[in-house]
């Protein structure tokens, strides 16, 4: 039995967290007070998310849904600082788009093969060589790593494929994939034989070729989550050019030119930039044909609507060559296929500063600790105005700075909050 095709999943995944530096001091023979020798704590592993060209569907997170990278070593004497954790690489097929679990933004289109980098690392602590001044010779302290980062992501696949064959079910979607491309789709004379989407690669002539979808069949109020095709409709998304398959041989009964209206009616209900795609449309089975008049229909309804109109049957090869080619040349003049930019902006997190802090004071340095002060240093760019702005803001809001004047702390003074020092100002 095959397995099935799994195309959206929901995970978790956390970066390591930062180890934590030494207090060491140097210890030699002959060497007379060596000073504070205390190395960093290593780097937290990062998640990375890579495109894997063997994947095609994301079933492989079906039933592992949490994923940690390592945590970075303990720094240790002699300077030595601690073994950065190893990054956690998640594989997912190409045109998987990354979103936020909590608001459903667009974080990452992985539409090439460039890595991305989900979640960072938390940053080793400082060893106490770092705290070592002329007034402060033996820093009897260090810093804890900072601890990594925490998400909830929507893994959705959205296949990259030039051309999307859309139709009712029994239509020769698969049949006509089968034929012009090296695809070996599943093939049987009954409805929803096609359960999953299937690639194939189109060679046309010497470097020209196209991918072509076949997208399981679509039928009436699949865009509010009718039969199969409700779960399949984000394949298209990407498609420069439809090719509308319509069985006009009148076997099963059903009126081609209601067909075709119901399956554009169900495409702009999904999506009404998918519905102004440009449609080519294939008038299949035309080689057992009972009523010519159902094709004639067909022909004047979509010539009207300003469409092409080619006479195909795939099972007998008929037509498919003259279809193929002429998608080879519109392709030529449609823009390329979509890439979706990130919406997701990374928003402050709410950190609850009415936990604990502990404050110590060596000389002139007051060395500050307290875990949600480790939060909220691990989601700031110090590289940012904006989020400087609101990291000093919230530690105003704290009343950290208010206790500090309290303990007596002066102009000048060293402020030391993990791998971040700074002079005190009023």
């Amino acid at each position: 039995m095959a397995a099935p095709f799994v195309d959206t999943a929901k995970i978790t995944v956390r970066s390591g967290n930062g180890g934590n530096g030494a207090v060491s001091f140097h210890r030699e023979k002959y060497v007379a007070a060596g000073g504070p020798d205390g190395g960093d704590g290593g780097r937290g592993g990062n998640i990375v998310v890579e495109v894997d060209d063997h994947m095609s569907t994301l079933m492989d997170f079906r039933y592992k849904r949490k994923y940690a990278a390592g945590s970075g070593a303990d720094g240790s004497g002699n300077r030595c600082t601690g073994k950065d954790g190893e990054d956690l690489v998640i594989k997912v097929p190409l045109g998987t788009v990354i979103r936020d679990g909590e608001s459903g933004e667009i974080i990452r289109d992985m539409s090439d093969r460039t890595p991305f980098v989900l979640c960072r690392g938390g940053r080793g602590g400082w060893g106490n060589q770092h705290f070592a001044t002329p007034t402060r010779q033996v820093p009897r302290f260090a810093k804890a790593g900072l601890p990594g980062q925490s998400r909830e992501v929507v893994l959705e696949l959205k296949l990259l494929a030039d051309v999307g064959l859309v139709g009712f079910p029994n239509v020769g979607k698969s049949t006509l994939l089968s034929v012009v491309s090296r695809a070996q789709p599943k093939i049987a004379n009954y409805h929803f034989t096609t359960l999953f989407p299937n690639l194939g690669v189109v060679y046309v002539e010497e470097g020209v070729s196209f991918v072509m979808a076949d997208i399981p069949g679509i039928i009436e109020g699949a865009a509010d989550g009718a039969g199969l095709g409700h779960d399949f409709l984000r394949h298209i998304d990407r498609c420069r050019l439809l090719i509308h398959v319509v069985d006009v041989s009148g076997s099963e009964g059903r009126d081609p030119v209601a067909d075709f209206e119901a399956i554009n009616a169900e495409l702009a209900a999904y999506s009404p930039q998918l519905a102004a795609r440009k449609m080519i449309v294939a008038a299949n089975k035309v080689d057992i044909m009972e009523d010519p008049t159902l094709l004639e229909r067909l022909r004047e309804h979509v010539e009207g609507l300003g469409l092409e109109l080619f006479e195909i049957s795939a099972a007998a090869h008929q037509g498919t060559r003259e279809l193929v080619k002429r998608c080879a040349q519109e392709l030529q003049t449609l823009p390329p296929v979509t890439v979706y930019e990130p919406t997701y902006v990374e928003r402050p997190p709410e950190v609850d500063t009415s936990g604990q802090v502990n404050i110590q004071q060596y000389d002139d340095t007051w060395v500050v600790d307290a875990p949600w002060l480790q939060r909220l240093i691990a989601n700031v760019n110090f590289g940012d105005y904006e989020s400087r702005n609101w990291f000093d803001k919230v530690l105003r809001q704290s009343g950290l700075f208010d206790k500090l004047e309290e303990m007596g702390i002066k102009d000048g003074d060293i402020v030391s909050l993990y791998d971040l020092e700074f002079e005190y100002q009023r």
